[in-house]
């Protein structure tokens, strides 16, 4: 344990009671603003999204807003089930970002507006498998609808005025490409429960005897009131709507489906429902569900599947039974699945953990057994060639992942291998093979002339260089058609042409944001002219470097610098190293060097890149890896690892002559935060840190977090060195944390934050805590953003500016300083 005091467990009892004795003096703020250039560049208006047809004939432009306000976050927000829902609308809460609509045509270039409602927000865009039409939801006011845009006539029309219900994913194409399944609110749906100011009684819930192990989920439901509303949002009518005509016909009586996904052959669906009684557990992702056929009148024809609540499930592990069941995409009416061999416990040996099984329909009939994995099934892809498919399997204890070539058309027969590799070896990835839309209107890998076509990043030693290589089906040998120049950052998006002769790029640079690009017969035509959003960045200074830690770990990071700094003239700078550790089996994938120097410098949303413009150096995405054979153990040195890799970033930048190795400060987001104030308590490298919505209590995480795969009672000492709470009298540097109110995130609760301040205040520390009304894990609302960067920008001017160290005067200064 590298730490400034070394202490036992037991010093865990007198940190509870810090935890729960200790309260901060709270005061309210208005939201403050960065500086006004940064304002400026915060308020520039984002590129659209593009998306490429299926036909390969158009490019949909989605256009997005700035930041929304806080306002917007501020609806009535229903926590349930692991989701947060907006009862008004009967949608997914959050503010909109897509505001509108335009599509270019590939050949001729021609860019035409698709005219909608003013001030409305649009979402779930699902494009129909002939690529003529995109479907999409839009959001009016308290009201959704359904919209279908064709390409060809770039118009848009609406199919359903009202009532559509999309707390699951509320639209579908059928394989007709003129019909779209919708779910719909039910038309004798009741009021929306009222929670009642009385209970009927308590709250009670029971533990069977049996492993239940469980993440800590967050916004679950809590009481009987909880599990109505719930079923009152989620309980849906599913109706069909030919597009071209405008009519809707029901399809079966409601129920709770999260997913309802048509036949290859259209002639039937498989339908996802979830079952009562809800746990108070799990999220609905956990529930007890059933997954069964029914025809095009609702009538069920078979079951397929049906699971009981998930709360037993291992870490890491999978359900028993039945699970991942959809339907063969090269048949027209075929089911296929995996069930575990080892009984979904990871910890079981086992030489075979997986099955994959296939039953037609009428599903009468007894399942076929098509092949066995050693390792665990994560799915298949189909390809055009028959009934063939690229099916996956991954060891999570040597991340090891293998894909093969397995013939549903020959059930039992000896697959062929595709693929093996590391899965973090990004230097060996082959990349992914690029699709066509097959008979049946679904997305396949296209096999040409026996032939697949794969694109990849292509990570090198000198930066990311993407690819597109003709991969022979047979042999899987690879032939490169395309390689980005490493001059500019380029990458395949989509082929034009079955043969890859033609196809689109996304290309961009360091000054130019991405923009798409035709590439074809020798020549190169851009398709797209988005600007770029701050031109007065353009001088910023960019640079990948590379560097070694003491144990000769390889190491990477991008380097900003001011416009105009010359080191010579200038000397050292403030530094900000901004940082999100990562666990690796070995040194050699742990050390490859991941992005690229010619990447777009987009400044927006809380990015540390802001602070370049206020005259600061930046290591960004400095690489902090903790290396271990042993999955199991590899926690065991996280905090060497952690100091190792700060160190050597900071004898980098003092190599460089762009710091002087004093005025350092160390940052970073969620496991970032969580690095951040461990390198605090367990190092002197840093004058300050600053931790956003991060965990530090690791007692609170008590069946894993990360990585980690043993439990609290399994390590409890692992947990406790591996808690910064619990050596919160170790942090003599101040620390900013910052946390969204409302966090949903896995183990990030906004109380990790809460408390951590009450522990170093209480321990004598300087800190300041920023809680951020209405925001989550990610922060959103332009107040918050902008809040955040001035908060940011005042900590570090405070704290790392000056020449001389604050904390050695005996007042602090400034508006950044805490307690």
């Amino acid at each position: 344990m590298i730490g400034k005091t070394a202490r036992s467990i037991t010093g865990a009892l007198a940190a509870f009671g810090l935890m729960l004795g200790s309260a901060a003096m709270a005061q309210d703020e208005a939201y403050r603003l960065p500086p006004q250039d940064i304002v400026d560049i915060v308020d520039a208006p984002n590129a659209p999204w593009t998306t490429f047809s299926p036909n390969r004939q158009h490019l949909l432009l989605i256009h997005r807003e700035s930041l929304p306000p806080v306002s917007e976050l501020a609806r009535p927000m229903e926590r349930l089930a692991g989701m947060r829902l907006d009862a008004v609308t009967n949608g997914r809460h959050g503010p909109r970002t897509a505001i509108g609509l335009s599509v270019i045509n590939v050949t001729t270039g021609e860019e035409r507006e698709i005219d909608l409602p003013e001030d409305v927000g649009l979402s779930n865009f699902d494009w129909s498998p002939d690529g003529r039409y995109a479907a999409f939801v839009v959001t009016q006011g308290d009201t959704l609808s359904v919209w279908v845009a064709d390409m060809e006539r770039a118009r848009a029309r609406e199919v359903i005025a009202e009532g559509v219900n999309a707390v699951f994913d509320p639209i579908r194409w059928m394989p007709d490409s003129e019909t779209l399944l919708v779910n719909t609110i039910p038309a004798n749906r009741g009021p929306m429960p009222e929670r009642p100011l009385v209970p009927a009684g308590p709250v009670i819930q029971e533990a069977g005897g049996y492993e239940a192990p469980v993440r800590t989920y967050q916004d679950l439901l809590e009481d009987a009131h909880d599990a109505a509303l719930f079923a009152w949002l989620a309980e849906s009518q599913l109706v069909a709507v030919n597009v071209r005509r405008g009519r809707a016909r029901p399809v079966g009586e409601p129920g709770f489906f999260y997913s309802a996904d048509p036949a290859p052959g259209g002639e039937m669906i498989l339908i996802g429902e979830m079952l009562q009684p809800f746990s108070y557990d799990v999220p609905w992702s956990r529930f007890a569900d059933r997954t069964y056929v029914i025809d095009l009148d609702g009538n069920e024809i078979a079951e397929i599947a049906q699971q009981p609540i998930a709360d037993n499930v291992p870490i890491g592990g999978v359900i028993s039974g039945r699970r991942n069941v959809g339907w063969q995409a090269s048949h027209p009416a075929r089911v296929v699945w995996a069930e575990a061999l080892d009984g979904g416990d990871p910890r079981v040996e086992a030489d075979q953990r997986d099955s994959v099984w296939m039953l037609d329909a009428p599903f009468d009939g007894e399942p076929v057994e098509v092949v066995r994995t050693e390792d665990r099934y994560f799915g298949a892809q189909f390809t055009s060639q028959g009934e063939t498919a690229i099916a996956v399997e991954y060891d999570r204890d040597t991340r090891i992942v293998r894909r093969w070539v397995v013939d549903f058309a020959n059930p039992g027969a000896e697959p062929r291998l595709a693929e093996e590799r590391n899965l973090q070896d990004s230097y060996a990835d082959p990349g992914s093979p690029q699709t066509v839309r097959n008979e049946f209107g679904r997305s396949v890998a296209a096999v040409q002339d026996g032939f697949l076509y794969f694109t990849g990043t292509g990570a090198t030693p000198e930066g990311n260089r993407p690819f597109l290589n003709r991969v022979s089906f047979e042999t899987f040998e690879a032939e490169e058609l395309w390689r980005n120049s490493g001059d500019n950052l380029e990458s395949v998006i989509g082929l034009v042409e079955p043969d890859g002769s033609a196809f689109l790029t996304s290309y961009q640079d360091p000054i130019t944001p991405p923009n798409v690009r035709l590439n074809g017969d020798g020549e190169v035509r851009a398709i797209t002219e988005f600007a770029n959003p701050h031109p007065q960045l353009n001088d910023i200074y960019r640079e990948l470097i590379t560097y070694e830690r003491e144990d000769g770990v390889s190491l990477s990071a991008t380097l900003y610098l001011p416009a105009g700094y010359d080191v010579e003239r200038d000397g050292p700078l403030p530094l900000l190293i901004w940082a999100y550790p990562l666990e690796y089996n070995d040194a050699a994938t742990a050390g490859q060097v991941r992005g690229s120097p010619h990447q777009f410098t987009r400044v927006a949303g809380t990015s540390p890149r802001f602070l370049v413009t206020q005259g600061y150096a930046l290591l960004e995405n400095a690489t902090m890896p903790v290396v271990g054979d042993d999955p199991e153990t590899v926690n065991d040195t996280f905090i060497e690892q952690l100091v190792l890799s700060a160190e050597a970033a900071i004898d980098e930048a003092v190599r460089r002559g762009i710091s002087d190795g004093d005025r350092v400060a160390i940052a970073g987001h969620s496991y970032g935060a969580f690095m951040t104030a461990h390198l605090l308590a367990a190092s002197d490298l840093f004058r300050t840190g600053i931790a956003r919505s991060g965990a530090y209590n690791r007692t609170l995480t008590p069946f894993g977090f990360q990585s980690e795969r043993r439990t609290f009672w399994a390590a409890p000492d692992t947990y406790f060195e591996l808690s910064p709470f619990m050596h919160a009298d170790d942090i003599n540097e101040p620390i900013l944390l910052i946390h969204g109110q409302v966090d949903n995130n896995s183990g990030t609760f906004p109380m990790q934050s809460e408390r951590m301040f009450a522990a170093v205040k209480g321990n004598a520390g300087t800190a300041r805590l920023v809680m951020l009304p209405h925001e989550s894990h990610g922060y959103r609302g332009r107040e918050s953003v902008l809040h955040v960067l001035a908060e940011s920008i005042d900590w570090l001017n405070t704290w790392v500016l000056p020449e001389d160290d604050p904390r050695t005067r005996s007042e602090p200064s400034g508006d950044g300083a805490g307690q």
